[in-house]
C-alpha cells in the first residue's frame, strides 16, 4: 500500500487531522511528521499569553501518525471503508514544549499486533531533532 493510499483511509479529518505526510511505513514501523498551524483552535486557551501544544494533542498526533497510518498498512486486506480505531492505552512522557508553527516527526517501532490490537514504541522529534515525547501507544484496530 503506498503512503498516499494509508493517508487517505484514515478515519479523521481537520480540525483533528494531524498527519501532514508520510516517510515510511514498514511492518516494523512508521515515520510522518505534522505541522502545528499557528491558528489551530486549541492554543487560543492553552495558554493564554503563552501558547504552547497540549500534550493531549502530542499524543493524538503520535497515535494518529504512529499506530493508526501503521495499522491501516499492516491490516490492508482487511481494512472496511467503515473502520473504527480505539486507543486501549497510551504512556507519554514530555520532554519539551512543541509552539505554533513548529514541525514534529513522529517515529514509531511495532512491539506487537495480534487480534486486531496494536502497540508501539513512539517517539516525537522537534525540527532540531530532540526529543519532545517518548512512550507506548496501544489500540484496537477494526
Amino acid at each position: 500500500m503506498d503512503l498516499d493510499n494509508i493517508l487517505a483511509k484514515l478515519p479523521y479529518s481537520t480540525p483533528f487531522l494531524f498527519v501532514d505526510s508520510l516517510s515510511e511505513v514498514n511492518e516494523s514501523g512508521a515515520t510522518g511528521f505534522y505541522k502545528f498551524k499557528e491558528d489551530s483552535f486549541f492554543y487560543k486557551g492553552h495558554f493564554k499569553n503563552n501558547p504552547i501544544t497540549p500534550g493531549v494533542i502530542l499524543t493524538e498526533c503520535m497515535a494518529q501518525i504512529g499506530v493508526v497510518c501503521l495499522g491501516i498498512f499492516l491490516m490492508e486486506a482487511e481494512i472496511l471503508k467503515h473502520q473504527s480505531v480505539a486507543m486501549s492505552t497510551t504512556n507519554i512522557d514530555f520532554y519539551k514544549p512543541v509552539f505554533p508553527g513548529e514541525k514534529v516527526k513522529v517515529v514509531s517501532e511495532k512491539m506487537y499486533f495480534r487480534f486486531n490490537k496494536l502497540k508501539c514504541k513512539v517517539r516525537m522529534l522537534n525540527e532540531k531533532n530532540e526529543v519532545v515525547a517518548l512512550g507506548e501507544i496501544s489500540g484496537m484496530i477494526g
